[in-house]
């Protein structure tokens, strides 16, 4: 076990030295050309967001993403986009790679993403979208899904802003160790409830600040970090941007900590539900601009409870949709352990002015105005749990949904509609909704059906500890 505080000083300790200024993000083409030819940059990883908002791709030679891949694509095998977490591809998906005899699609990059790697020197990374052979984007893709809903917005002449706020569990045990362990028997980083407490987390700050360092040199803006409730549990949150470039955010973020931890001989976990305890959130913080800039969200006289007509039917939108879209948000069997009132997570269908104990949470004022959407998990993918919320919001909007009273109190205890309680009972709510295959396409429903099925199937053909202890002498 590599302790973070102990005899002598690991890396995690080492005073950093002075670091140049970070290069723009994201990195101009000329930019990476010119520190190519200085040696400064040895690697482009050409990179797309799987099912479960994992970065996967490949590293290509800088000059062979300048002469062709920038600009044609580079291939990769169509399972990507449709795997569970152990790459397994099972039957049922949209996208079938088996039917397409295992061949390619391209990777596009999108310039607009390419950054260095703090954390892997002489690498950039872009992110891109999937074509198929004909060049045209595939629908399942994760960051196809969401453009969609953005293309309906922006059609509206609206934009969203979106932010989220992940939550991880941080482990003494580097990930060899916990692997080696069967991810048991871990020791938290830190020892009591730190939610909010400052000397409590000091033994991991030399590593929260690295990470925090790192994402700024990527491109993006720290506003706040502090501990949070389950031992070992830290919040790190960045300014809101583009919806796509917030989750683009996100997504390297999380592989980004990752590396971080396993270099500090630590190691970090964002599954929703580790063990009794506290799980991780995933709060996202959603609103809406027009052409202008103006807040589409903001008291105009409109509507009640200092919002605007139009957020008013955004919010009765996800109170329409939140079961049937529950899947976009809680993808895994894991996901449904969390969402429960004592984990400090949803469990109804409610909303309310500044109450956390409703799935959507209404905040902020002017400007500032905006929906915090808080059931999804660490273990969400970004881009299907915002796609979810502008497709709810917009339904919510076009069938001008009339939105009730907000709840008080404790919505956890009070008599109201229920989230689904397990990963099979959000698949069939999913496959069988009307609006879901209306705003996503019946390809888009069917594939992600198939991957939460896939899921279901792995958990079933698995025995537990839980199986064990119960029936081992006495079943």
């Amino acid at each position: 076990m590599s302790p973070l505080i102990g005899d002598g000083l690991p890396p995690l300790y080492e005073t950093l030295p002075p670091s140049p200024p970070p290069p723009p993000f994201p990195v101009p083409l000329e930019r990476l050309r010119a520190d190519v030819e200085a040696g400064g940059i040895t690697d482009v990883i050409v990179a797309l967001p799987d099912l479960q908002g994992r970065v996967q791709g490949s590293r290509v030679a800088p000059r062979d993403f300048a002469e062709r891949v920038l600009e044609h694509g580079f291939d990769a095998c169509l399972y990507l986009l449709a795997t569970d977490v152990e790459m397994e591809s099972r039957p049922g998906y949209a996208t079938d790679p088996w039917g397409g005899g295992l061949g390619d699609f391209a990777i596009l990059p999108d310039p607009g993403t390419l950054r260095y790697l703090p954390w892997d020197p002489g690498t950039a990374l872009v992110l891109g979208d999937a074509l198929d052979a004909d060049g045209r984007p595939v629908p399942v893709a994760p960051r196809q899904v969401l453009k969609e809903q953005l293309e309906r917005l922006a059609e509206r002449g609206w934009r969203a802003l979106a932010g989220t706020e992940l939550e991880f569990l941080v482990f003494r045990d580097s990930y060899q160790e916990a692997f080696e362990r069967d991810y048991r028997g871990l020791t938290t980083a830190t020892r009591f409830n730190s939610d909010y407490a400052l000397p409590e987390v000091t033994e991991i700050d030399p590593l929260m600040r690295r990470i925090r360092t790192a994402m700024e040199r990527t491109g993006m803006r720290v506003e706040s970090a502090r501990g949070e409730c389950h031992p070992g549990q830290y919040e790190i949150v960045f300014r809101y941007d583009d919806a796509l470039r917030t989750c683009d955010n996100h997504v390297v973020y999380k592989a980004g900590a990752r590396a971080l931890a396993a270099q500090a001989g630590a190691a970090l976990t964002f599954m929703a539900k580790y063990d009794g305890g506290e799980g991780n959130s995933c709060h996202v913080h959603l609103s809406l601009r027009d052409e202008t800039g103006a807040p589409v969200f903001a008291d105009d006289g409109s509507g009640r409870y200092g919002m605007s007509e139009h957020m008013e039917h955004f919010v009765a939108g996800q109170l329409a949709c939140m079961r049937e879209f529950a899947l976009l948000h809680a993808p895994n069997v894991n996901s449904f352990k969390r969402l429960s009132p004592q984990a400090y997570a949803p469990s109804s269908i409610a909303w309310g002015l500044d109450n956390r104990t409703c799935p959507v949470r209404v905040v902020g004022q002017g400007e500032s105005a905006r929906i915090e959407f808080r059931v999804p998990g660490g273990d969400a993918n970004p881009y299907l749990s915002v796609a979810a919320i502008i497709a709810a919001g917009l339904y919510g909007i076009d069938q001008a949904l009339p939105l009730p009273e907000p709840t008080a109190g404790d919505a956890g205890a009070a008599d109201l509609p229920r989230l689904p309680a397990s990963l099979e009972e959000a698949v069939l709510a999913w496959e069988n909704s009307e609006i879901a295959r209306a705003v996503f396409g019946p390809d888009v429903v069917r594939h992600y059906a198939a991957a939460g099925r896939a899921e279901l199937a792995a958990f079933s053909a698995t025995v537990t500890d839980f199986e064990r202890r119960r029936h081992f002498e006495r079943g």
